[in-house]
């Protein structure tokens, strides 16, 4: 079962029998942890051996290395749009920082992952689409509320963000401080005399 891209809902296709389904489940986290432990050349048989399932049970849900690598990148990209709801109840500034802070983290980690993945095929540009329509109404909430400068919009906010993610920084800290420059730059700014 290849993970075609539905017409519209969730951008995975999860099977519908409970067996399967938990088997998918085990398989994909394991192939998250692996890949993150490992890198993207984990062999598939380590992955079926480390979720304790046959390899006939791995490549019955993911016929090729690139499905494994897009229900894994998908489940990510739900992941992190789930939280921009989990943060909803937040204040604006706060909802809107925390989701980008996330972001940040799942870029930094996913990107040898997303790398794997041609970045102008479909399932690439629906997920990009979905973190873009996760963001956008936190981004609106902190602008209507006038933490948030109007002349921004979505589009940039994820460049900025995804930019910083490329720079090569000697230690954490670092990007932590980048960051906060950055998403002061967000913020409205006095008017100029």
């Amino acid at each position: 079962m290849t993970n075609a891209i539905p017409a519209s809902g969730t951008l995975s296709t999860r099977p519908k029998r409970a067996d399967a389904r938990r088997n998918y489940d085990k398989l994909v986290a394991t192939a998250r942890t692996a890949f993150g432990e490992d890198g993207v050349s984990t062999s598939l048989e380590d992955i079926a051996r480390r979720a304790e399932v046959g390899i006939g049970t791995l490549y019955r849900h993911f016929p090729t290395r690139r499905d494994l690598f897009e229900a894994v990148y998908i489940d990510e990209v739900e992941a992190l749009s789930r939280s921009a709801a989990d943060l909803a109840g937040e204040p604006p500034w706060d909802a809107l920082v925390g989701w980008l802070r996330r972001l940040v983290e799942y870029i930094g980690t996913k990107r040898a992952l997303a790398e794997e993945l041609i970045h102008d095929s479909e399932i690439f540009r629906r997920c990009r689409d979905e973190v873009y329509a996760a963001g956008q109404p936190l981004l609106a909430r902190a602008q209507t509320a006038g933490v948030v400068r109007p002349d921004t919009n979505i589009d940039d906010v994820m460049r900025l963000v995804s930019g910083i993610t490329l720079v090569k920084v000697t230690e954490p800290a670092q990007l932590e401080r980048v960051l906060n420059l950055a998403l002061d730059g967000l913020r409205p700014q006095a008017p100029r005399s």
